[in-house]
């Protein structure tokens, strides 16, 4: 239990970032799914659409630390391999 108002202050903070990163990852694994699906359908145009937004929200996550570097880095490459593909 916070004691002080600026563990208060901390824990309103904390809940808030939790919520930003859980849209984040959410939103990711939404587009992924709709990119696989428009890739399986052969719509290259949606394909690519999706790719670009995925690829910022992807950076956007990133810069915000949301995600690691890493992970980033690698969700993008599966992007690029899944639009190499079409």
């Amino acid at each position: 239990m916070a004691n002080t108002p600026q563990q208060r202050k901390r824990v309103r903070i904390a809940s808030r970032q939790r919520l930003e990163n859980l849209r984040y990852k959410s939103s990711i694994k939404t587009m992924f799914r709709r990119l696989k699906t428009s890739v399986a359908s052969g719509d290259t145009d949606v394909a690519k659409q999706v790719a670009t937004t995925l690829s910022a929200t992807i950076d956007k996550a990133a810069a915000h630390n949301a995600i690691h570097k890493n992970n980033a880095a690698r969700k993008k490459s599966a992007v690029d391999r899944l639009i190499n593909t079409l």
